[in-house]
C-alpha cells in the first residue's frame, strides 16, 4: 500500500517537471511544455540574432575612429572624444530600453522593435555613402573635406543604431536567460553555461565584424560592407521570428521602480517605529498570494528599511495599510539588493576604462605600424586586431566553463565554481596586467620613432599589439560575462532586462569617463609641460597615459574586493521564512518549508 502511495506521488511529481511554473507562457499564453520550449532548443535562435548584431555593432564600432580621422577628417583628441561619447550613449541607452521591456512592451516585442530601428540606421548609412547629394565628396579618395550634410546624416544613422542597441541588447540576453527554470536543476545549470556560450557567439560575430566586413571597408568601400551588414541583421531578425514557437515569455509587470520607491516611503514614514525584536513579526505575505511563492530571505543589513514591514499594530490589517504604507520582507530585501549592488556598480568602472582604450587608442596604433603578413604584400586592416581580443575571450570563456568550473565544482562544493564578485575580481586583474604590457609596447613604438623618425612606426609589427589584445580578451571573458551573469542574477525577478541594462552601462559610463579623463589629462599636462595627447600618436606619450590607468585600476582593485568580500548574495526560497540570515554562499536557493 505504501509502495503503491510512493509511486503515485513520484509520477505526480514526473507530470509536474513537464510544465514549466515559473510565472512564464507559451507563445499562446499556456504554461510552457518544458519539452518542447524553452532551454538550448530556444536559445539558439536568440544567440544567433545577437551574433548577427554584434557582427554590425564591431564592424562599426572597430572601424569608427578610422571613419572620423579618414573620411571626415577630425582630428585624434575629437575623434576618440566622439568615438567614446557614441560608445556611452550607445551602452547607456540600454537603461531606458530594459525599463519599457520590463515594465511595458515585454522583451520579445522590444527585441523586434529595436531590431526594426537598428535596421533603419543601417539602411541610413549605406544611403550616406551612395545618395549623391549624401555622399561624402563626388571624388571620395581626392576629398580633404566632407559635405556637411554627409556628417549629419552619418552621426542620425550611427545614433539611430545607438537606440536600436539600446532596446536590442538589455531584451535580447534577459530573453535568452529566460528561457532556463531556476527550479529545474538541469536547466539552472544550464543557465549557468548559457552567459558563456552567449559571449562566444557574440565574439563569433566580432570576429566577422572586425575580419571581413572591415576588409571590405578597407579594399571595396565603407557603403558595401553597410549593405552587407543590412542583409545579415534583416535575415537574423526573421530567424529569431522563425524561433516565436519555442519561446517562454514573461508579461511585463508594470514599473519595476515603483516599489522601490514604496519601500522607501513606507520606511520613512514608520522612521521613529521601534525595531521589533524578533524580525519574524515583519510582514510577509503567505505562500498562496506571494509571486510564484519566490521570497527573498530577511537580511540584517540596512535595518532602517526593516521598517517599512513592521505592521504598526495587530489590529490593523495589512490588506487596509496599502503598498505605500507596508511592504512585505521581500520588497524590502529587493531595495537592499540595489542598493548593495551600488558599490559593485561603482568599482567595476575602473575596468570599463581599460576597455574603453581597445576601440580607441589600440586600433588607431595597429593602423601606423606594418601590418603586411608574408612576401604577397597583404596587409591586414587596422580594425582587424580586435579580432585577437576576440580570440582571448573565447579561450579564456571555454577554459573556465570546461575545464576550471568543474574542477571548482569539486573543490569548493559551490554550484557555480567560483562566486561571481570572485570572476569579476580576476577580470580586473587581468585588465591592470593589459595597462601595464600596453605602456610597454607604446614606449618601444616611440622608441623606434626616434631612431627612424623616416621610417617611424612601420619599423615595428602590429604582432607587438598582440599580448595587450590577448590579455584584455582574457579579462573580458572573466570580467565582462561576470557582470552579465551578476546583474542579470542579483536583481529583482521583475528587473532582469534593466540588471542587464545595468552591466551596459558600466561600459557606457566608463567611456564618458574615458573621455572626461582625456579631457583632464590634456589639460594638465599641457599646463604644465607638453600634453601627452598630441595632433597623432607619435607626437603624443600614450604610455604615460597607460601607466596612469593601470595605477587607477590596481588601486580600484583593492577597493572592489574590498566590498566583495562583505557582499551577501541574493537568498531565493521557495516559501516564505521567518528569518534567514545571510550568508557567503553565491546565489543561494533555501527550500524551506515552515
Amino acid at each position: 500500500m505504501d509502495k503503491n502511495k510512493f509511486e503515485a506521488t513520484q509520477g505526480e511529481v514526473n507530470d509536474e517537471m513537464k510544465w514549466v511554473h515559473d510565472s512564464s507562457v507559451d507563445h499562446k499564453g499556456r504554461v510552457p511544455f518544458r519539452a518542447s520550449t524553452g532551454s538550448w532548443k530556444a536559445s539558439l535562435f536568440i544567440i544567433a540574432i545577437e551574433f548577427s548584431e554584434r557582427l554590425s555593432y564591431f564592424g562599426i564600432a572597430t572601424s569608427l575612429i578610422l571613419y572620423l580621422t579618414r573620411v571626415i577628417h577630425q582630428d585624434l583628441k575629437i575623434a576618440v572624444r566622439n568615438v567614446n561619447y557614441w560608445s556611452g550613449v550607445t551602452t547607456l541607452m540600454p537603461l531606458f530600453g530594459g525599463f519599457l521591456a520590463d515594465a511595458y512592451l515585454g522583451r520579445y516585442i522590444t527585441v523586434i522593435a529595436s531590431c526594426i530601428i537598428y535596421l533603419m540606421g543601417l539602411v541610413l548609412l549605406s544611403l550616406s555613402w551612395f545618395l549623391p547629394g549624401l555622399k561624402p565628396c563626388d571624388h571620395i579618395n581626392m576629398c580633404s573635406e566632407p559635405r556637411r550634410i554627409h556628417e549629419v546624416v552619418f552621426f542620425l544613422a550611427i545614433y539611430l543604431i545607438s537606440i536600436g542597441t539600446g532596446g536590442h541588447k538589455p531584451s535580447l540576453e534577459s530573453f535568452g536567460a529566460d528561457q532556463f527554470d531556476d527550479d529545474h536543476a538541469e536547466e539552472r545549470r544550464q543557465k549557468m553555461s548559457y552567459f558563456n556560450w552567449w559571449n562566444c557567439g557574440l565574439c563569433s560575430g566580432l570576429i566577422l565584424g572586425v575580419t571581413v566586413v572591415v576588409y571590405v571597408q578597407d579594399h571595396v568601400n565603407w557603403g558595401v560592407a553597410d549593405i552587407i551588414l543590412t542583409v545579415v541583421m534583416a535575415f537574423s531578425l526573421v530567424i529569431f521570428l522563425i524561433g516565436r514557437s519555442t519561446y517562454r515569455y514573461r508579461a511585463p509587470t508594470g514599473s519595476p521602480l515603483t516599489p522601490m520607491f514604496q519601500v522607501l516611503v513606507a520606511a520613512i514614514s514608520k522612521r521613529k517605529l521601534p525595531y521589533p525584536s524578533d524580525p519574524t513579526q515583519l510582514y510577509e505575505v503567505s505562500m498562496f498570494e506571494g509571486s510564484n511563492g519566490r521570497f527573498l530571505a530577511h537580511t540584517k543589513k540596512l535595518k532602517f528599511l526593516d521598517k517599512a514591514a513592521i505592521l504598526e499594530n495587530e489590529g490593523n490589517l495589512a490588506e487596509k495599510q496599502g503598498p505605500w504604507k507596508l511592504a512585505t520582507v521581500t520588497k524590502v530585501e529587493e531595495m537592499k539588493l540595489i542598493i548593495n549592488m551600488i558599490p559593485i556598480w561603482v568599482f567595476t568602472l575602473a575596468f570599463g576604462i581599460c576597455a574603453a582604450q581597445t576601440p580607441t587608442f589600440f586600433i588607431k596604433q595597429g593602423a601606423i605600424m606594418d601590418r603586411k603578413i608574408g612576401n604577397n604584400g597583404f596587409e591586414i586592416p587596422p580594425a582587424s586586431i580586435f579580432t585577437l581580443a576576440a580570440i582571448g575571450m573565447i579561450i579564456s570563456v571555454a577554459i573556465y566553463d570546461k575545464i576550471l568550473v568543474p574542477v571548482l565544482r569539486k573543490l569548493t562544493g559551490n554550484e557555480r565554481g567560483m562566486n561571481i564578485l570572485q570572476r569579476i575580481g580576476f577580470g580586473m586583474f587581468f585588465s591592470v596586467v593589459t595597462m601595464i604590457v600596453a605602456a610597454l609596447v607604446e614606449r618601444k613604438r616611440l622608441e623606434a620613432v626616434e631612431m627612424n623618425p623616416s621610417k617611424g612606426s612601420l619599423s615595428m609589427s602590429v604582432f607587438w599589439l598582440a599580448p595587450q589584445f590577448l590579455i584584455i580578451g582574457i579579462g573580458d571573458g572573466l570580467a565582462l560575462v561576470g557582470l552579465q551573469e551578476y546583474f542579470y542574477d542579483q536583481v529583482p525577478d521583475s528587473m532582469k532586462s534593466l540588471g542587464i541594462a545595468l552591466y551596459l552601462s558600466v561600459i557606457g559610463a566608463a567611456n564618458f569617463l574615458s573621455s572626461l579623463l582625456i579631457t583632464i589629462v590634456d589639460q594638465v599636462t599641457g599646463k604644465i609641460g607638453k600634453s601627452w595627447f598630441g595632433k597623432d600618436l607619435n607626437s603624443s606619450r600614450l604610455d604615460r597615459f597607460y601607466w596612469l590607468l593601470a595605477c587607477i585600476t590596481t588601486l580600484n582593485l583593492f577597493m572592489f574586493v574590498f566590498f566583495a568580500r562583505k557582499y551577501s548574495y541574493k537568498n531565493v526560497q521557495k516559501v516564505a521564512v521567518a528569518d534567514c540570515y545571510e550568508g557567503k554562499s553565491d546565489g543561494s536557493r533555501a527550500e524551506i518549508i515552515v
